[in-house]
C-alpha cells in the first residue's frame, strides 16, 4: 500500500486543504507517505480555468490508481474526475461509496456557483465531459451523508439512480462487495473539523470511525481517496483522523467471514 499525498492545487478556495493532506499522510504512512506537487495559493474562479490548471494533479491522480491498493489525500474531492474514471475501466464491479455532506453531482448546467469541486461524481458518471473518460454505471454509486444537496442535483441523483442513504446504513448495503472509498472528511460536523463548505448536521468522530470499522468488516476496500481536511489548524485533528481512517486501509482491514 502506497499512500499518495496530492499536494497540487485543483479548485481550492482555501488555503488550509494542502497542508491538512500532507499532515494527514504523515500521520498514517509517516516518511513512506509519496507527497506530489507543491501548494498553490487558493483562488476562486470558474470551473473551466480550474479544470486547465488542475491537469498536472489529475494526471498524478490517475497514475497513482495504478498501484493495487491505492490510497490517495487531496484537498479537493476534484481528484474523483480522474480517479474513478480509472477505477471503473479497471473494475467495472466495484462498488464507490462516496462518504460527503453534499453530492457532488452538478454538472456546469447545473451548478449555480460554477464550483468544480461540485462536478466530479457526475462527471465520472458521465453526466458532463470533465476531460478523464467516464463509465462509472451510476447504480454501483452509494451516496452517504449528501446532507446538502441543490435542487437540481438531487434530481439527477434520483434520475440516474444512485443510491442515497445514511452513513450508519452503508455497511449493511455493500456487505460482499467490493468497494472503492471516497471520504470527504466535510461529513464530520463543523463542530468537530472546519470545513471550507460547512453543512451543520455531520458526524462526530467516533461515529465515522465506527462506520468505517463496519464498513470493513462487511467488505473487501479496493482503495481510498481522502479529501478536504480543511481545518485551519489540521495538527489537532491529524493524528485523530488518522486513527479513524487507518482501519479502512487496504492490507489493514479484517472483514467478517460470510
Amino acid at each position: 500500500m502506497t499512500v499518495t499525498v496530492l499536494r497540487g492545487r485543483t479548485s481550492d478556495r482555501t488555503p488550509y486543504g494542502a497542508r491538512g493532506s500532507e499532515l494527514l499522510g504523515a500521520a498514517l504512512a509517516g516518511d513512506a507517505a509519496r507527497l506530489v506537487g507543491e501548494p498553490s495559493p487558493p483562488v476562486v474562479r470558474g470551473w473551466e480555468e480550474d479544470l486547465a490548471a488542475a491537469r498536472p494533479v489529475l494526471e498524478a491522480a490517475a497514475a497513482a490508481m495504478a498501484e493495487p491498493a491505492p490510497v490517495l489525500i487531496a484537498a479537493q474531492c476534484t481528484i474523483a474526475l480522474a480517479t474513478l474514471p480509472v477505477l471503473a475501466a479497471r473494475e467495472p464491479g466495484t462498488v464507490v461509496v462516496w462518504l460527503d455532506a453534499h453530492g457532488d453531482f452538478n454538472t456546469p448546467a447545473t451548478s449555480g456557483t460554477g464550483y468544480l469541486g461540485g462536478m466530479p461524481l457526475a462527471a465520472a458518471c458521465g453526466l458532463w465531459d470533465g476531460g478523464y473518460g467516464a463509465g462509472l454505471d451510476p447504480a454501483n454509486v452509494v451516496l452517504a451523508d449528501a446532507r446538502d444537496l441543490d435542487a437540481a442535483e438531487r434530481e439527477a441523483l434520483d434520475r440516474a439512480g444512485v443510491r442515497r442513504m445514511a452513513v450508519a446504513d452503508v455497511a449493511e448495503a455493500v456487505r460482499g462487495e467490493r468497494v472503492f472509498l471516497h471520504l470527504d472528511l466535510d461529513v464530520l460536523d463543523p463542530s468537530v473539523m472546519a470545513a471550507a463548505v460547512p453543512a451543520p448536521g455531520g458526524l462526530e468522530l467516533e461515529a465515522l470511525a465506527a462506520a468505517l470499522r463496519d464498513l470493513v468488516r462487511a467488505a473487501t476496500i479496493a482503495g481510498v481517496e481522502v479529501t478536504a481536511f480543511d481545518d485551519p489548524a489540521p495538527e489537532r485533528l491529524a493524528g485523530p483522523i488518522a486513527a479513524a481512517i487507518r482501519p479502512v486501509l487496504p492490507g489493514e482491514s479484517t472483514r467478517d467471514p460470510p
